[in-house]
């Protein structure tokens, strides 16, 4: 203890210009925007650079699980190419039913939270690779989330899974239109609102994308319907829907681009 007193007296002219060089960064990052997403940038290359290497260790480990998911996936893809009447599982997503107002690129997960009120998960896939903020993350079973920010080969995604998040939903068979936010509570679970309540809501039903916005397609598969009930109001349902997707456990994941969402944009902004 007293050779670190003795460090610190010995240096401490050194030590306090440390300390004021680093608050001086630290107020030029914060009172100027550029410097600020110069940092940010950098900042998301680091990191990203850290959690890719974690993510290749523990992906190592896993690569019987991940080989038996991809399997499936292939099962499923040849029964469609194979066989145009085979019924597909509505927790399956099959990307051609989307047609070309669609483009998709492929990435993995290297940091993944889900226990927290705002959830965020790390791609390995960035700026470079033509990934731009508000692009849709579906996975083989279902929606994931919405990237936020990217780097030059990185990006975050805001999760289902987070305080903020809401997308338009709708019940499968009926059509009636809600918004998909999450309580805090459960990964498993999201919940669907403002549901009327003239649906016919059932235990069970499909839960998916409505297709009302510019990020995600229609049919993109959410969930089960676990249980309902009215508001205060009694005016709309609350849903819990039960995930399709195990959203602790994912690794791979599809990017959404709307190709046509930059028109759709401009029309709405001229209404």
């Amino acid at each position: 203890m007293q050779q670190i007193i003795n460090f610190i007296i010995r240096n401490k002219n050194f030590l306090l210009f440390l300390l004021l060089f680093g608050f001086s960064i630290l107020f030029t990052i914060q009172s100027h925007s550029y410097h600020k997403s110069k940092f940010i940038n950098s900042a998301n290359f680091l990191t990203g650079g850290v959690y890719n290497s974690a993510n290749n260790v523990s992906n190592y480990f896993k690569l019987k699980s991940q080989n038996k998911l991809l399997s499936e996936e292939n099962k499923k893809l040849r029964s469609l190419l194979l066989n145009s009447k085979t019924e597909v599982d509505s927790s399956f997503i099959d990307s051609l039913t989307f047609g070309k107002s669609y483009r998709f690129y492929s990435a993995n997960i290297i940091k993944n939270s889900y226990a927290l009120n705002n959830n965020v998960l790390t791609l390995n896939k960035g700026f470079n690779d033509s990934i731009r903020q508000d692009f849709g993350v579906i996975s083989s079973k279902g929606i994931v989330g919405i990237i936020d920010k990217t780097s030059g080969n990185y990006a975050t995604v805001i999760s289902i899974l987070n305080s903020t998040s809401s997308i338009s939903a709708q019940l499968k068979k009926t059509n009636h239109l809600g918004s998909l936010i999450w309580n805090g509570k459960d990964s498993k679970f999201t919940q669907l609102i403002d549901i009327p309540k003239i649906a016919n809501v059932k235990t069970g039903d499909s839960i998916i994308t409505s297709g009302q916005s510019s990020i995600f397609p229609k049919n993109v598969p959410i969930g089960t319907i676990e249980s309902f009930k009215l508001d205060q109001a009694e005016n709309y349902y609350e849903i819990n829907v039960r995930l399709f997707n195990d959203m602790t456990s994912i690794e791979h994941v599809y990017i959404i681009e709307n190709v046509n969402k930059e028109e759709i944009t401009n029309l709405l902004s001229n209404n």
